[in-house]
């Protein structure tokens, strides 16, 4: 991921700041003005780098405190919390129930990767133990049903589109009422990529959402135009109420940091992140095991989802008692990475 390119220069201004024999008000300075100049390369906005750089000097005021204290861990401390509360919107989304029908609506620009997104969404949901369908309500794009279709038998999902009918609203309905008569409950409707100045695609999506009602708007986003992330999350959730953003492309842009900050300025919460174009590579997005593993702190958590995904239930207690024991070989990787492959 192009981030870890963020997480090294962060990580490397840490690391100098660590080794220098007296922490004093001029290691401090470096260390910032080292991680602002790594955040502005990401493009992230200079008004919240500048937030950023002021609270952490508020926080840490070295000429307070006291002889016993460790500096180091005070400022590293102070960082990574920064960093949460920049890319965290303080409120959650909403959040599907198993056997109850939720109606979920994608909204997005055109070429954000939002009919991808849908299947691997409900892909996800799938390996959890939910039932989910797919509807069609894109008839702007040509080859756009063509697209969701293969996707989704390829990841083994029902779809519902329509090769004539000319009215996203009227498919979005018949969809939605298909799958709730089939007891589905997770309903993702995609609709038509469209920008802020198309008026009147903001007017079909407008009426798409009043006659589906869905229980949650997801804004998909790609994470190559940055800061500018901002505008459009805010000109969508006029029109829309936008309960989640999902940011597409992490792997190859170095601007992701920027649509991930201007994002949480919006107060939507990003959900998931698209790490890669195949269908399992779809992360949850969580603050804290993020920016611990941008720092290059570990992601115990996710580690530990990870092998609860891949390996089967009956063989788990074996394999943590070998890892706790540091007994970890080459023989045990493969059998891992086959049941990967195996599964996917």
């Amino acid at each position: 991921m192009v981030l870890a390119q963020l997480g090294g220069s962060i990580s490397r201004a840490i690391q100098q700041m660590s080794n220098a024999t007296i922490i004093d008000e001029k290691v401090l300075n470096e260390c910032l003005n080292e991680i602002t100049r790594a955040l502005l390369q990401a493009d992230v906005q200079f008004k919240l780098v500048r937030e950023m750089q002021t609270n952490i000097k508020k926080i840490v005021n070295l000429d307070d405190l006291a002889a016993g204290h460790n500096k180091r861990r005070i400022i590293q401390q102070a960082i990574f919390n920064e960093l949460c509360k920049m890319l965290d919107p303080g409120k959650p989304s909403f959040t599907p129930k198993k056997g109850k029908p939720s109606v979920i609506m994608f909204v997005g620009l055109q070429g954000s990767g939002k009919t991808t997104t849908c299947t691997k969404y409900a892909y996800y949901h799938q390996k959890k133990g939910w039932k989910p369908a797919l509807v069609c309500a894109d008839t702007f794009r040509a080859g756009a049903f063509d697209q969701l279709k293969q996707n989704a038998t390829k990841a083994k999902i029902p779809f519902y589109g329509s090769y004539t009918e000319s009215d996203p609203v009227r498919i979005a309905v018949e969809g939605v009422e298909t799958f709730k008569k089939e007891n589905c409950d997770l309903i993702i409707v995609d609709t038509s990529g469209r920008h802020k100045q198309e008026a009147a695609l903001f007017e079909e999506m407008r009426q798409v959402s009043e006659a589906t009602n869905p229980d949650l708007v997801i804004f998909v986003m790609d994470s190559s135009i940055g800061q500018a992330a901002f505008d459009q999350a805010q000109a969508f959730k006029q029109s829309v109420s936008v309960g989640a953003v999902i940011v597409t492309k992490m792997d190859g842009h170095a601007k992701g940091g920027g649509a991930l900050s201007a994002v949480a300025a919006t107060k939507s919460p990003v959900i998931f992140i698209g790490t890669g174009e195949h269908m399992d590579e779809f992360e949850v997005f969580d603050v804290k095991p993020f920016v611990s593993r941008l720092l290059g702190m570990g992601d115990w958590s996710g580690f530990m989802d990870k092998i609860h995904e891949v390996v089967p239930m009956d063989q788990q207690p074996e394999l943590l008692q070998k890892l706790s024991e540091g007994n970890f070989t080459l023989r045990i990787m493969f059998s891992l990475c086959f049941q990967d492959s195996v599964l996917n």
